[in-house]
């Protein structure tokens, strides 16, 4: 039986995990706190850590049916994230297990949502006699990578963003036509009812030979448009238009470079993971492509896209199996924890 804790920016979350099995997930989320100010602010998302932790984790034991003295490890997000937000949950995670005398694990969060399509149900449970090499794309506000998974916690990462995230072009794309927070979910309903060909918008890194993506530009051509069409975004269906053709520019770029790592690599299946991983386009394009292609595809569960602690749990159980991810109990957070550093390639 394992607790695992997420606190790596706006989610507070706790899990309890037994044989693989998601016993209870509960996430508490801040997004009406922060849709005042337009975006995270790191202070009040770490008080919020701070006020809710308790709470929910009594919640996860709770729903699971279980007590402290049942558990045999404790895990939470290490890092990548906010750096106070992070201590919030790490260091609840290492107080817990000194006093209950088990083991403490430091989860990578971008490793985490790396394996997340691997649980499915219900019940919620890792699927890990399923798992097969594959090219795992995760992706959401803050990050844009695509990693090479030759075994079970065997990965290699092949690219990531050099400036703009894909969430953070759908969010900030968003703001520029005043759609409220957070935008990207916002903007994915508006273009259901738009047409994606109507403004052509470029295609960021699509045709480069390498694996880095980049949506500053993007971002910044839209903003140009804007300029030259203003008054554009108070006619509904123009707006409709141009969330769906912003969302088409994303979505196929995301899709392409993916799809051309794994017939780069002649890998048979793909995953994809993290917040954005939730937008229609993304999940509806990329079964169809990699249908028509012949290759498997694995999406995370919606409930698992966005940050949560059950992610965690299950990574966290499958590591300390291994003898692996075990950390000291005085050990500190890494706000900046790249999943380079963690590539492990047999």
């Amino acid at each position: 039986m394992l607790l695992a804790l997420e606190t790596s920016c706006d989610e507070t979350s706790a899990a309890v995990i037994h044989d693989g099995v998601i016993l209870a997930n509960v996430v508490s989320s801040q997004i009406r706190l922060h849709a005042e100010y337009g975006g995270v602010v790191p202070e009040l998302a770490t008080r919020e850590h701070l006020r809710n932790l308790l709470p929910v984790a009594r919640a996860a034991l709770r729903q699971a049916g279980v007590t402290p003295r049942d558990l045999r490890a404790v895990a939470a997000t290490r890092g990548p994230g906010l750096p106070a937000a992070l201590r919030a949950g790490f260091t609840a995670a290492q107080a817990a297990a000194y006093v209950l005398g088990v083991p403490c694990l430091g989860i990578h969060h971008h490793e985490a949502h790396l394996y997340s399509p691997w649980i499915s149900g219900p019940p919620l449970r890792a699927d890990w006699g399923a798992f097969q090499p594959n090219v795992s794309l995760i992706v959401s506000g803050g990050h844009t990578m695509l990693v090479h998974v030759r075994a079970e916690l065997e990965h290699m990462v092949l690219g990531s963003t050099l400036d703009d995230a894909a969430g953070e072009a759908f969010d900030k794309v968003s703001k520029l036509v005043g759609l409220p927070y957070p935008g990207g979910p916002v903007l994915d309903r508006l273009a259901e009812e738009g047409r994606a060909d109507a403004y052509d918008f470029p295609r960021p890194l699509l045709y480069e030979p390498h694996d880095d993506f980049s949506f500053s530009g993007l971002k910044t051509s839209v903003r140009v448009f804007l300029q030259k069409h203003p008054g554009l975004a108070d006619d509904p269906q123009a707006l409709r238009n141009l969330c769906a053709s912003v969302r088409a520019a994303i979505v196929e770029t995301l899709i392409g470079k993916t799809l051309r790592a794994a017939r780069r690599l002649g890998v048979r299946c793909v995953t994809a993971s993290g917040g954005v991983t939730c937008n229609r386009a993304l999940r509806r394009d990329l079964a169809t492509k990699c249908a028509q292609l012949g290759l498997t595809l694995r999406l995370a569960e919606p409930s698992l896209c966005t940050d949560n602690a059950a992610m965690v749990g299950i990574l966290a159980e499958r590591q300390f199996g291994r003898g692996l991810g075990i950390s000291e109990r005085d050990a500190e957070p890494e706000p900046g924890w790249s999943l380079e550093s963690l590539q492990r390639v047999g």
